[in-house]
């Protein structure tokens, strides 16, 4: 599944982490630098009411500078729950790690979400396949985010999260598969 994020052109090659007991773990060492996972609810907005849904499957496929710069918050995000703290507790770890830990965001981190297979919430389902970009947090209307018209869109995952960073969404045509998505009516 967690392949299924991005074209096999750039997963097929890629590092795959899987969720264990205590966190996540290297399944399969990738070639290219890419690594996929598949991300559960407690990386959605810590407002978010679906913030501990068991069904949620994200599949995600880092490019090589957010393996290096955003995965490691995933990563230390899932410790945390894993952990058994509380909300607060977790928010209180991950400011401290990105105060003290965080490597810097590097230019260029972006990942692929345009798995089929994904379940990201309840109300969204599998949503839509589209590409992520992060850069460090800034005011989202200077890329036009969420503007009447344009096809960037702000996360709300990081909008008052305690990481550093703003997340835009670009909404793709087409599932990792190759195959047209198909409008919801």
């Amino acid at each position: 599944m967690a392949r299924s994020a991005a074209p096999d052109s750039i997963s097929g090659d890629a590092g795959v982490l899987v969720l264990g007991r205590h966190g996540y773990e290297t399944a399969i060492k990738g070639k290219n630098g890419f690594v996929c996972v598949v991300e559960r609810s407690w990386m959605s907005p810590f407002d978010f009411p679906q913030f501990w849904n068991p069904k949620m499957r994200g599949p995600i496929c880092f490019n090589p500078p957010a393996v290096r710069s955003i995965l490691p918050l995933t990563i230390k995000r899932t410790e945390l729950v894993l952990a058994g703290l509380p909300k607060a507790q977790i928010v209180d770890g991950i400011k401290a790690f990105a105060t003290k830990e965080l490597p810097a965001l590097e230019p260029g981190a972006m990942c692929y979400m345009m798995s089929s297979q994904g379940y990201l919430n309840d109300s969204a389902g599998h949503w839509l396949p589209h590409l992520m970009f992060y850069i460090p947090q800034s005011d989202p209307k200077v890329w036009g985010a969420d503007m009447p018209g344009s096809p960037v869109m702000l996360n709300p995952q990081f909008g008052g999260a305690p990481e550093p960073i703003t997340e835009f969404m670009i909404a793709v045509g087409h599932w990792s598969d190759g195959t047209a998505v198909t409008p919801k009516h």
